[in-house]
């Protein structure tokens, strides 16, 4: 994909976030409502609205398939190149009104995050960014820390619904944390990847999240200076991801 083309396409993920977030912001009444629940998730009217909302927009302004959280894929199979779709991401935070949620939109091809946008419209901060444009936050410049001793940094993280609790797998963890400074769970993995690359956090890391959860964060990283790792995909598009500020001495 041609720079002009990667660029053209930003513009539309800008529009369909901000439309989306607009939204979810201004009908939060009538739309945080629940559809369905499990014992560690919940699915608002709001996720599916907002999608739709977002859908319509990349349908109407771009020919490429879509892969999104509520409905899945646009397509039979996925092609090289393809959108990325949380409508939103921090559900359960959305619905107890803590203000840690975003919508979040990327381009990826060949499983490369080409472009990403994240729009924390509680905060009305739209981050953006791409492998052709600067990381930005309503077009101010942001960037990654420059934190290289973990003893020194934040770590970001979140626990996953099918999370292993086991005492070994727990232990593993605890070891994993007493490395850090700091360690916070905020619940947005999007909202997560955007602190780290505006410098707030410095690294975040996660096991078996979803793809449509980081892969916007991931473009939003490598364009603020970071190092973003996705791996590990398995058939339900979970991933295992590293975001870190490159300096870090891990």
């Amino acid at each position: 994909m041609n720079d002009l083309k990667v660029e053209k396409e930003l513009l539309t993920a800008v529009k369909a976030a901000r439309m989306a977030g607009t939204f979810l912001q201004e009908n939060k009444k009538d739309i945080n409502k629940v559809l369905f629940s499990t014992e560690k998730d919940i699915k608002l009217k709001a996720d599916i609205e907002a999608e739709n909302i977002i859908k319509a927009v990349l349908k109407k302004e771009s020919d490429i398939a879509i892969l999104a959280e509520e409905t899945g894929i646009s397509e039979e199979c996925l092609p090289e190149v393809f959108w990325v779709v949380d409508p939103l991401d921090g559900t359960a935070n959305y619905s107890r009104d803590i203000p840690i949620c975003c919508v979040s939109i990327a381009l990826v091809s060949k499983m490369e995050p080409l472009l990403g946008v994240i729009y924390d419209f509680n905060n009305d901060a739209l981050f953006q960014g791409s492998v052709n444009t600067k990381a930005v936050c309503n077009e101010k410049p942001i960037e990654v820390s420059n934190i290289t001793h973990p003893a020194e940094g934040i770590l970001l993280t979140g626990l996953p619904n099918d999370t292993d609790y086991s005492d070994q797998a727990l232990k593993k963890m605890i070891m994993e944390f007493q490395n850090w400074r700091k360690v916070r769970m905020i619940g947005s993995a999007a909202m997560a990847s955007a602190y780290i690359a505006s410098g707030k956090a410095d690294a975040y890391s996660e096991t078996k999240t979803y793809l449509w959860d980081v892969a916007a964060g991931a473009a939003l990283v490598n364009a603020a200076g970071g190092k973003a790792v996705i791996k590990n995909q398995n058939d339900k598009f979970q991933v295992d991801v590293l975001f870190t500020n490159s300096s870090l001495s891990t």
